[in-house]
């Protein structure tokens, strides 16, 4: 494993442009469909728990492009910053299991799972540059694409399925 995140710039530069785009539309979404967002039972967080994810993924990929960095000190980031948006997407979770938000009590539980896969890889990621072993960057890939679906499929819920 090589640690040095200049070779990841390419993953860093799309993460950050995509996160960024897709937040922007996500607000777009928020904004076209707010009365019905704002009355529906969970939507709020949904929409929460979207922008958490894009966020994420474009502080991580921030934090990968600041140059010179030890691989401690950007894992020490990483992981700071997985643990905020965890600690986010937990609050929202435990919101919505309070509430009993959704369909049925399987959907609920499939976007939770959805959600935390996604946010772990930028967990494992920090911890594995901090102890120097166990993949390293690596394990962005896998978060930063899972982060995206997951967000996506939250947006296409506030925009087309609140429809419905």
């Amino acid at each position: 494993m090589d640690p040095s995140a200049a070779d990841w710039q390419g993953l860093f530069l799309a993460g950050a442009g995509a996160s960024a785009a897709l937040a922007g539309l996500l607000f777009v979404a928020i904004s076209i469909n707010l009365d019905r967002i704002l009355k529906g039972t969970g939507l709020p967080g949904r929409a929460g728990e979207a922008m958490v994810l894009l966020v994420a993924v474009l502080v991580v990929s921030m934090l990968g492009l600041v140059p010179g960095q030890s691989p401690t000190l950007l894992g020490a980031e990483l992981l700071g910053a997985g643990l905020v948006a965890w600690s986010i997407l937990a609050r929202i979770h435990l919101g919505a299991v309070r509430s009993r938000v959704g369909p049925y009590p399987a959907a609920l539980a499939g976007r939770i799972v959805l959600a935390q896969l996604a946010i772990l890889p930028l967990l494992a990621a920090g911890v594995s540059l901090l102890v120097g072993a166990g993949g390293g960057l690596y394990w962005l890939a896998p978060g930063v694409v899972l982060c995206l679906v997951v967000a996506v499929l939250g947006a296409w819920v506030l925009l087309i399925e609140i429809l419905r």
